[in-house]
């Protein structure tokens, strides 16, 4: 049987130091735990003062604090004595190796945060971007969704997107519309511009200033064309294209101008022995 002259030495040299340490350790934890919850907190807060999207604050917020609990329980383990060189270590290569694999997924990660940061378009917008283009749906950390014209929901990696030229069709409130329309070198240029003049001021969409350009543009193979540029709100440009295009043709037709179509001559040489 061991007797208390026996036990007393081992509790002096060992247990206590040992259960004080653990209660370090536990204090250790538990103000760190707190103190990283209260970091992350006034870190997400911040990033929303700053105006950036609430998606970005909340991962950074989460990152912030799954980092710095990490460190508070390496912490926490170095005072129980246990040796965290070798955690240390392992978690770096672990984190190296994890890096390695989802390549792909940090630089989409890197692309979304860059996108979400400078805002190059925002929900609603009409883009063209990374070969697609259509209204953006949502904007994610890892990749966009962008509904095209066929109603098509189209799942675009953001490191596509931001490697790529950004178009962005909705970020303006006025746009120009171009258009181009050929008349035949037997028409009279003079009253066909008068016409295209009348059809663009006409139109109750096309906005005063900018004026509207009407000139003409070059003399091709088959036709003189004319260009013909109003300007319009954004939201208004395809009715206004849709419209013009349509009334050009019936004014046209009514005022005898034609619209010529590429065409072809072909002669033909009779032998002499034919």
């Amino acid at each position: 049987m061991i007797s208390m002259e026996t036990l007393l030495p081992y509790i002096d040299s060992h247990a206590i130091p040992w259960g004080i340490n653990f209660v370090l350790a536990l204090i250790i934890f538990i103000v760190g735990r707190t103190a990283a919850k209260l970091i992350a907190t006034l870190t997400g807060k911040l990033l929303l003062q700053m105006k950036v999207d609430s998606m970005l604050s909340s991962f950074a917020e989460t990152i912030v604090k799954a980092v710095l609990t990490l460190l508070v329980v390496v912490a926490a383990l170095n005072k129980l004595g246990v040796d965290t060189t070798s955690l240390i270590a392992l978690l770096g290569a672990a984190g190296l190796a994890i890096g390695l694999s989802l390549q792909d997924s940090l630089k989409n990660f890197a692309a979304g945060v860059m996108i979400l940061t400078f805002r190059p378009f925002s929900t609603g917008h009409f883009v063209e971007a990374a070969g697609v283009s259509g209204i953006v749906e949502s904007i994610g950390i890892f990749s966009t969704v962008i509904r095209s014209g066929d109603n098509k929901e189209i799942t675009v990696p953001n490191g596509a997107i931001y490697g790529d030229n950004i178009v962005n069709y909705s970020a303006r409130q006025t746009r120009r519309v171009d258009l181009v329309f050929g008349i035949s070198y037997d028409d009279d240029i003079k009253k066909a511009k008068q016409l295209l003049q009348q059809i663009v001021d006409g139109h109750e969409l096309v906005l005063d200033d900018p004026a509207p350009l009407v000139a003409v543009y070059e003399l091709a193979d088959s036709s003189v064309n004319f260009v013909v540029r109003p300007w319009v709100k954004t939201a208004d440009y395809w009715a206004v294209y849709y419209d013009i295009t349509e009334a050009v043709k019936i004014e046209f037709d009514k005022a005898s101008i034609s619209i010529p179509y590429p065409q072809m001559d072909l002669h033909m040489k009779q032998s002499d022995n034919g």
